[in-house]
């Protein structure tokens, strides 16, 4: 297997937590390898963020409405982005095991377009921005919280391990992050940390709807599923089929709800019990069980 072929099979074969992961590294080494060129070439621009960090001001982003979105996926320096991997890791690793990789996409991208709206609202409204020149929006620091909040909402009792810290509640730290930004807010990046807290927001939101079945972030899934087909280069086969008359069966459809109540009831028990006793308390059944259950969600 070639290179390439390694490359292609590792993309194919990986989750959405991974992708993400991935795009935003990649997406930092070209943020590098373009700075490197400019310098070299004596440009004092930098046409590669210019065009897809978030501005502040409504006309600019006019201009670019994708950096709604893009900005989410590129870092100011190495520690910027490599503490919003690791959060998004730990928290993405709990998200999927309650739900699908496409809710884990509908949360990131939600954070990143909340967390930019705040921001933006924040930068024109209130007095203490008053007089700030040119300012952007940069990080994933949005769209992370969303995540990490989100699923901290779902399962706010569940223990997870610590260096040096041990057993720690996952509300505890979705906590600590919520109020480091408050604190910080003051001192420095308070447009930074407003989006923070509009991610972790729309994260605890949607969590919250979607335990009434409201799914807030449907479009999302929706909309890639429609880019998908746009570019699919593979052309559809046609299928020849006879015309059928199909009959409803009543009591299949009752059986079915009837299973599906029964599927949503033991979920409701093992998320009971990781409440009482965490995650580490259930048999490997309950955990493929859950797992599995979180796919369909």
């Amino acid at each position: 297997m070639t290179t390439k072929e390694q490359i292609i099979y590792k993309y194919k074969t990986a989750n959405v937590l991974e992708k993400l992961i991935g795009l935003n590294v990649i997406m930092f080494i070209l943020t590098y390898v373009f700075r490197a060129l400019f310098f070299l070439m004596n440009i004092q621009t930098n046409f590669f963020l210019d065009w897809l960090v978030f501005p502040k001001d409504l006309m600019d982003f006019v201009l670019k409405p994708w950096s709604i979105v893009t900005y989410a996926f590129l870092h100011a320096g190495f520690l910027h982005i490599l503490f919003n991997m690791i959060i998004l890791y730990f928290g993405g690793q709990q998200f999927l095991t309650f739900y699908s990789g496409k809710k884990l996409l509908n949360y990131y991208i939600l954070g990143a377009i909340f967390g930019a709206l705040i921001y933006m609202l924040s930068y024109n409204l209130f007095p203490a921005f008053a007089g700030i020149g040119k300012s952007y929006l940069i990080g994933a620091s949005a769209a992370v919280m969303a995540v990490f909040i989100g699923i901290a909402t779902k399962v706010p009792n569940l223990n997870v391990k610590l260096f040096l810290l041990g057993n720690i509640k996952l509300w505890w730290i979705a906590a600590f992050f919520v109020l480091m930004d408050i604190i910080q807010m003051p001192f420095d990046n308070p447009g930074g940390h407003l989006a923070h807290l509009g991610g972790a927001f729309i994260g605890y939101f949607y969590t919250k709807q979607l335990d009434k079945g409201n799914d807030i972030g449907k479009w999302i899934e929706n909309l890639i599923a429609g880019f998908q087909q746009l570019f699919d280069s593979k052309p559809k086969r046609k299928s020849k089929s006879n015309m059928k008359t199909v009959y409803k069966n009543k009591s299949y459809k009752k059986a079915s709800k009837a299973e599906k109540d029964d599927k949503q009831k033991r979920v409701d028990d093992i998320l009971d019990k990781i409440s009482q006793s965490g995650y580490e308390s259930l048999t490997k059944e309950e955990k493929d069980f859950l797992f599995n259950a979180g796919k369909d969600i």
